[in-house]
């Protein structure tokens, strides 16, 4: 019975399969059989699948995700136009072809939509992809596919499963409640499109002409082409000189009418003949509306002309208003930015690559982030230093940080401009602003686990660290504060560097993916340095540039 039943699974498969002729199919060319096996000749592809390459890479770009998402979206709706529900869509069955094109396979427990309404209460596919429904027995449908394209999307761009637990049961659990967490550095357009895919109704599920008309895809870059290099490295992205002006010009013709707003973008930008590198961002600060002086008109319409450039390019923007003190503070920032660049560059062109000498570490407390929490779209973002003190840039510019040593709070609408009262006797008009920074302190005390040994010198006033800027791509998150401090933390293997300023000249502390630190003198560092730190160097110095 079994023999025979697997007979009937591969001959409908081969006649599902034999009839789909698509770009974004595996071709099904022949098929054959001896006195032992069945034989099915397929499309070669050379890279493998979605899989290997995410066993390598961990997670992907945005830009990757959507080169990839949309290729397979088509395939799929090529599917479903035929009637035909894939029911195991997952990354291991998305095979990379020549050119690095997409391609969906193993149509072994495909079916038709008139197959699937007689045989309801099945449950088939891989247990990581399956939806609600399927699990409630009430059958397969257009939208369980769509639900695996949800899952597939997070694990590309988060390196994991929405729904990992310890255990079967308890993954099942989370799948029927609709309980999956979408780390923050996932862009705004990202997580919509994920948590409308994951929707535990599949009523509310996007059909697949929503998914590939989505903001996600319409707003974002997806390059044209990736090369085969990216199966094992992430790519950098770049863009002609042509397509530059042309932006520019596109940016120009769709702003004409609000040259006076000011606007908000995170885009790192280069020079355009050097080449740009697309990084999607998501901080989300509150901005506000300048009144323009004619005489300023002129310049502050090449100015936003740049502005629309770094949006278009991006994908989405804010046209909130800045206050003052986000004026202010971003002066401040751009300042101190301009001269850390000048700092990296310089040590970047005289570095010489080697191993790092253990001799020449210095052991000396570095004030640093040891943990985090990103809420800017709501209260702001918020950060806890290595001498315990919790510090939050609010949504409305000004910052706050609580030193718990101390119990005293240092409030500043800018760089300069700071307060000092206790903790427990705050102006009438802080009060709100106190409670939104004691939430982020209790709730990174409870849930985020600290990021390093990196031994942390000792808070001797209230008035402690400022932070004037931090930036988010989907690579890693970077923090300027008002002392010259530098730190950068990469997401996919949890490093981090920190530039700093020490009694004999600049430090920069390094901490790897066991949370071991190492600190060095800059000056000593450009004698023999490691090739995997002057690449956070290098990547540190391009975020810096975009501030």
């Amino acid at each position: 019975m079994q023999l025979c039943a697997f007979i009937f699974q591969v001959e409908k498969e081969i006649e599902l399969h034999s009839q789909l002729k698509h770009r974004n199919i595996v071709r099904f060319y022949h098929h054959f059989h001896d006195q032992k096996y069945m034989y099915l000749v397929m499309e070669y592809c050379r890279h493998k699948s979605l899989a290997h390459i995410l066993r390598v890479r961990k997670l992907l770009t945005e830009p990757e995700v959507r080169y990839y998402m949309k290729q397979i979206s088509q395939g799929v709706q090529f599917l479903h136009h035929h009637g035909i529900i894939h029911r195991d869509l997952k990354l291991s069955n998305f095979f990379i072809a020549k050119n690095m094109v997409v391609k969906i396979g193993d149509l072994g427990l495909a079916t038709t939509v008139e197959q699937c309404e007689k045989i309801l209460g099945v449950i088939c596919g891989t247990p990581n992809y399956l939806s609600p429904e399927v699990l409630a027995k009430d059958g397969h449908s257009f939208k369980s596919d769509i639900w695996a394209l949800g899952c597939i999307m997070y694990t590309m761009l988060c390196g994991y499963s929405p729904f990992r637990a310890r255990s079967q049961k308890e993954m099942y659990y989370f799948i029927r409640e609709g309980f999956f967490p979408v780390p923050s550095y996932v862009s705004l357009t990202g997580r919509r499109l994920i948590i409308s895919l994951l929707a535990s109704c599949p009523a509310s599920r996007p059909c697949i002409e929503d998914i590939i008309a989505h903001e996600f895809f319409t707003q974002g870059f997806t390059p044209e082409k990736l090369s085969s290099a990216t199966c094992h490295t992430a790519p950098t992205f770049s863009f002609s000189l042509h397509l530059t002006r042309f932006f520019r010009k596109a940016a120009k013709v769709l702003y004409r009418g609000v040259f006076q707003k000011s606007f908000c973008s995170d885009f790192v930008e280069e020079d355009a003949q050097k080449s740009s590198m697309i990084m999607a961002t998501e901080s989300l600060v509150s901005l506000g509306t300048d009144q323009m002086c004619e005489d300023d008109k002129g310049e502050e319409t090449v100015r936003v002309c740049d502005e629309s450039l770094k949006i278009l390019m991006k994908g989405w923007m804010s046209r909130r208003s800045r206050s003052a003190s986000q004026k202010q503070r971003g002066a401040s920032g751009e300042r101190m930015a301009d001269g850390l660049t000048v700092i990296l560059e310089d040590c970047l062109h005289n570095i010489v690559p080697g191993d790092l000498d253990a001799n020449v570490q210095v052991s000396c407390p570095i004030l640093w982030v040891t943990k985090w929490v990103d809420y800017s779209n709501k209260y702001g973002f918020g950060y806890q230093l290595s001498d315990n003190c919790t510090g939050v840039l609010l949504s409305d510019g000004t910052h706050a940080v609580l030193s718990p040593h101390l119990q005293k709070v240092c409030y500043s609408t800018s760089s300069q401009e700071h307060i000092t009262f206790p903790e427990w006797s705050p102006p009438c008009k802080l009060d709100v602003k106190l409670r939104i920074l004691r939430f982020f302190s209790q709730y990174m005390k409870e849930n985020i686990l600290e990021g390093g040994d990196l031994r942390g010198a000792p808070s001797l006033s209230a008035r402690t660290l400022c932070l004037l800027h931090f930036l988010k791509t989907d690579q890693a998150l970077l923090m300027l504060f008002s002392n010259g401090t530098l730190q950068v933390n990469f997401y996919h293997d949890r490093t981090k560097i920190i530039l700093s300023k020490g009694q004999q000249g600049y430090l920069l502390s390094f901490i790897d993916q066991e949370r071991q630190s190492c600190t060095l003198l800059l000056s000593e560092l450009r004698r023999s340095c490691p090739p995997f730190i002057i690449q956070r160097l290098e990547y540190a110095l391009l975020m810096l540039k975009s501030l």
